[in-house]
């Protein structure tokens, strides 16, 4: 089952509402966007493990969390 992509125009002076597929070119550009938006995704998921593992390593050299929370 393939699923067809499409864009709807809401015509506001009228309320008339338009759908159509989308072009190759639209296609291509949400593929991009979605790829940017998984790749930040990824950073922000790094970024939190990074920083959970810093401070599970300061709380292994025996820094309480108040001391920890003051850095």
């Amino acid at each position: 089952m393939s699923e067809t992509l499409t864009s709807l125009t809401f015509n506001a002076a009228t309320g008339e509402i338009t759908e159509r597929p989308l072009t190759a070119d639209e296609i291509a550009e949400r593929e991009v966007m979605q790829a940017e938006a998984e790749a930040r995704q990824a950073e922000v998921e790094a970024k939190i493990a990074a920083r959970e593992s810093a401070l599970a390593k300061l709380a292994a050299l025996g820094l309480t969390a108040d001391e920890i929370a003051s850095l």
